[in-house]
């Protein structure tokens, strides 16, 4: 049962890739921060120009929805190596986990909304979710995407290089070839 779910969510934690770089995740995770404030605010302006209802909405101040939105996004980016990590197919997994994750923060602007805040300003609220997801997403997996597996290695682990590389291929090379004359060689002697 916990394999065909651990399959269908396509969590195998045998990915052939290879991590995205520790620097690149960090810029990512930077430029999402920054991206998703940003967003935010643009939001909120367009919001309170489109429903002037909505000025001085307690939401709408960069104090109350920044703290939520750096913690919600540095969550994202320390998920994101994690799925890359379990998955051989981790921009799907991830994807699909945005979606979800952004469908549960919608449950508590649904709450004050049926506590009577305003369907406008909760409306806005909810894109502001949305436009963090899809800011965080999109960077993430552009930025800091895996790496595919190294040059002649099936498996994802850096291959032997220089001079062990080469006597480990003549060893092979040489077992190989016994391996081959050996049956020859007896078929030979049999004459």
């Amino acid at each position: 049962m916990l394999n065909q779910l651990a399959s269908a969510v396509r969590v195998d934690f045998a990915p052939r890739h290879r991590q995205p770089s520790a620097a690149r995740v960090v810029l990512a995770t930077i430029l999402s921060i920054a991206g998703s404030l940003a967003a935010d605010a643009l939001l909120v302006v367009i919001g309170e120009a489109v429903f002037p209802s909505t000025r001085g909405f307690v939401h709408f101040q960069f104090s109350d929805y920044a703290k939520l939105t750096v913690v919600g996004v540095i969550i994202a980016c320390v998920a994101w190596p994690i799925v890359t990590r379990i998955s051989s197919a981790p921009r799907w997994l991830f994807f699909r986990l945005a979606i979800l994750v952004t469908l549960v923060l919608w449950l508590p602007d649904l709450y004050i909304l049926y506590k009577g805040e305003s369907a406008k300003a909760v409306a806005v609220l909810m894109v502001m979710h949305l436009a963090i997801a899809v800011v965080t997403y999109n960077l993430l997996a552009h930025i800091a995407p895996v790496r595919p597996a190294a040059r002649g290695s099936a498996d994802g682990r850096t291959p032997v290089r220089g001079s062990a590389a080469r006597e480990s291929e003549a060893g092979q090379r040489g077992t190989q070839l016994s391996a081959e004359q050996s049956p020859r060689g007896h078929h030979r002697h049999a004459r």
